[in-house]
């Protein structure tokens, strides 16, 4: 052994060379942040104990609904032709997806607005033209009967 360096952590003061750490997202190979979940988990007491893997899990179901939804609304974006994602182009992604918007079903989102829909019953009645070139007039509906 050279003089100065000692084997272990023990004693050491800068002298050995010191691994550079590795984040538990890196490891599993996500961008949501692992640890911070897991901190989360821990301090909420939702369980008494939480698993090792419980973190990891939820941070990868997070990030792939993230990516969803932003896929989604970057789509609406551009179908309006705009660069930027606003809160309208995420609720046309959402209520638009039948999955997503059966998740987030009772989600106001703020700014977002409605869908756009107009009943049929409002829309103007359509003129049929006949053979003879004059326009025919509508067939009066009926009323449906009440039930007695």
């Amino acid at each position: 052994m050279e003089a100065g360096k000692t084997k272990g952590a023990g004693g050491r003061k800068g002298a050995g060379e010191r691994k550079k750490s590795v984040t538990k997202s890196v490891k599993a190979g996500l961008q949501f942040p692992v640890g911070r979940i897991g901190r989360f988990l821990k301090k909420g007491r939702y369980a008494q104990r939480t698993g090792s893997g419980a973190p990891i899990y939820l941070a990868a179901v997070l990030e792939y609904l993230a990516a969803e939804v932003l896929e989604l609304a970057g789509n609406a974006a551009r179908d309006n032709k705009k660069t930027r994602i606003n809160p309208r182009h995420l609720l046309l992604a959402v209520r638009n997806d039948e999955e997503l918007g059966k998740l987030l079903s009772g989600v106001t989102i703020a700014s977002g607005g409605v869908l756009p829909n107009i009943n049929p019953v409002l829309l103007p009645k359509k003129s049929t033209v006949t053979d003879g070139g004059e326009k025919a007039k509508p067939s009066p509906k009926k009323t449906p009967k009440k039930a007695a």
